[in-house]
């Protein structure tokens, strides 16, 4: 695949157009016979949920914190790669490890000073590129981190609103 023949139309009708780049991306969880799991729904694929065996959960399927870490973890990935194909580095492989630190007591309400939610998260890339300079390893980091949407949306949180029905 060529990543720029894909990409140049896209990018000349999102010059053209820039209303057509802006996208809602939807998902939506349901659940009915267990407190402590729930299906989701992106629109292309379904995916089951449950609630981490440190609070109560099973502990056979991912909990929200895996799947937070999981959206981290592939758009760096990804992201590491496109900008590789896009710069023409030569990269043979991209390799991302997330671990996030979570205090279960802040979410199970055992102590009102441990925060609810992750208190660290840590980005580990393995680039296995073997003509790649040093300078090239930094380009890639930096335009890496720049657009992956994942990073920069936790990094830089959007207005959240809620709302009860």
């Amino acid at each position: 695949m060529n990543l720029r023949e894909r990409q140049e139309p896209l990018k000349a009708e999102y010059r053209e157009r820039p209303d057509a780049a802006f996208i809602t991306l939807v998902a939506s969880a349901s659940g009915e016979d267990n407190p402590a799991s729930c299906s989701i729904d992106i629109g292309r694929a379904l995916y089951e949920a449950q609630a981490h065996v440190g609070v109560g959960g099973a502990g056979t399927a991912a909990c929200s914190g895996d799947l937070l870490l999981g959206a981290l973890a592939a758009c760096a990935q990804i992201t590491c790669q496109m900008v590789a194909a896009s710069q023409g580095l030569e990269v043979t492989g991209v390799s991302v490890t997330v671990e996030g630190d979570l205090d279960l007591r802040g979410t199970l309400g055992v102590s009102r000073d441990a925060p609810v939610g992750f208190a660290a998260i840590r980005l580990k890339f393995e680039i296995d590129g073997p003509t790649l300079t040093e300078r090239d390893r930094r380009a890639l980091a930096t335009l890496t981190e720049r657009y992956c949407t994942v990073l920069q949306t936790l990094l830089h949180p959007p207005a959240l609103e809620t709302t009860w029905a």
